[in-house]
């Protein structure tokens, strides 16, 4: 096993702080050694280290999702992982544990295909699949996890394995769902999909002057009405009054439908949109795939933020209308960002995976900007009016709040993921991520 030339940081190193770095920035981790891998073998190397001295283990890309702050350990990171291949034949592509979705939609796009990608091109293509991975397109095709043919795992025994349905499908099964629970994942094999051009953007209305309540009631409304190649989500954003944002945005609230969708009758199916009030701004149109992140236009900056979610059996606009009061401009808390997707479709679709909670209808995501402990005095109580349509919640949208993990997964699939958790990782080495030993 060739590690020598593998760069291993403690604090006070120079280099320390820098590999740290990450997009969230409201949360402290400070390991005991950093494994700043390049190759699976360092990730071997890494395992094999923590597994010895009994240390916990955490891995990590590009810090979008963090659980939270932490102290100790072993932090093994994986952005110089950052290998792509492309089969277009066979129609799927190989990512290393560093690579991020703007890469694989810009190595894909050339051969007319595209992967189950999420709406930000710089968030961690590998960490987003374990989790579910809900994207622009899924409502079409699925979760990301539902396409993946192989994973490259690094178990607690120190032991690199390639894991397929065929060759070891409960834990094929556990890692797709199960976060970062069950091992490292190096590498994985994941299926494209034939889509080169797509029908999207976003009709955007002025939050104070048409209710954001009445147009949640209309695109809900709405949703009853769309094929399940539809895909789209509501969105409520106040912007703040800054030179850097574009004139038509400074100091709005800006309250959004966001759409992707590959037929060839988009204009017509949102249509009735265009009619729930005056229009903002309209940005809906053919598109090559490889301009999808303009759907969404995610910030791309560091920031400190705090978010969860609640996947909800039905959607009642009338609740979800006060949650959006409750975290609007005029609420007096900090910035918070709603949105609502909408899901079924072929998200309802059974997987031979553990991502939950498939027969929900819409997930409800509220991320707040800055301290957070003052984003959960106002999120937590928003969530909580949304109790009786709740099924759970999902991994992919839990920013930062790693001591809260119960409702990730249903009874059933917990009870399994825990049994599989025992069996794969008996000393809980990988723990400093959304624990299944905490649920």
């Amino acid at each position: 096993m060739n590690t020598t030339d593998l760069l291993v940081l403690r604090p006070g190193d120079p280099g320390y702080d820098e590999e740290l770095a990450g997009f969230q920035t409201g949360f402290t981790q400070r390991p005991a050694i950093v494994y700043a891998a390049s190759s699976a073998e360092d990730v071997v190397a890494a395992v094999r280290y923590a597994a010895e001295r009994g240390l916990s283990v955490g891995v990590r890309a590009t810090g979008h999702g963090l659980p939270g702050a932490s102290e100790g350990g072993v932090l093994v990171t994986t952005k110089r992982m950052d290998r792509v291949v492309v089969d277009p034949e066979a129609r799927t592509v190989r990512v290393g544990a560093g690579v991020r979705w703007g890469q694989v939609v810009a190595a894909a796009a050339p051969y007319g295909l595209a992967p189950l990608n999420g709406s930000a091109p710089g968030v961690g293509a590998v960490s987003f699949t374990l989790s579910g991975g809900l994207g622009i397109l899924a409502r079409e095709f699925g979760y990301a996890a539902d396409h993946v043919r192989s994973l490259d795992v690094v178990t607690a025994d120190g032991r690199p394995r390639r894991v397929t349905r065929e060759s070891e499908p409960d834990l094929y099964w556990a890692l797709l769902g199960g976060g970062h629970n069950f091992g490292i994942v190096t590498e994985l094999e994941i299926g494209l999909v034939p889509v080169r051009t797509l029908y999207g953007g976003s009709l955007a209305f002025d939050g104070r002057e048409v209710d954001p309540a009445v147009l949640l009631r209309a695109y809900e409304q709405w949703t009853r009405t769309v094929p399940d190649g539809m895909t789209s989500s509501f969105a409520a954003v106040p912007y703040p009054d800054l030179p850097a944002l574009p004139p038509r945005l400074r100091g709005r609230y800006v309250v959004s439908v966001r759409i992707a969708y590959t037929g060839a009758d988009g204009d017509e199916l949102v249509g009735p949109l265009r009619e729930s009030g005056p229009v903002l701004a309209d940005s809906l149109r053919e598109m090559p795939y490889a301009e999808s992140h303009t759907i969404h236009s995610d910030p791309d900056v560091p920031h400190a933020y705090y978010g969860d979610s609640a996947v909800l059996g039905a959607l009642d606009a009338g609740k979800a209308g006060e949650v959006l009061r409750r975290v609007g401009p005029d609420a007096g808390g900090p910035m918070c960002v709603a949105q609502i997707n909408h899901l079924g479709g072929a998200l309802a679709r059974p997987a031979a995976n553990a991502v939950p909670y498939r027969e929900g209808r819409f997930l409800v995501r509220l991320l707040a900007v800055g301290d957070r402990e003052k984003a959960r005095e106002v999120l937590d109580p928003a969530f909580a009016l949304l109790g009786d349509e709740t099924l759970g919640r999902a991994l992919n949208f839990a920013f930062g709040a790693g001591d809260r993990t119960a409702g990730l997964y249903g009874e059933e699939t917990l009870k399994r993921l825990v049994g599989l958790k025992s069996r794969y990782d008996p000393a809980n080495l990988f723990r400093d991520n959304y624990n299944l030993s905490a649920c």
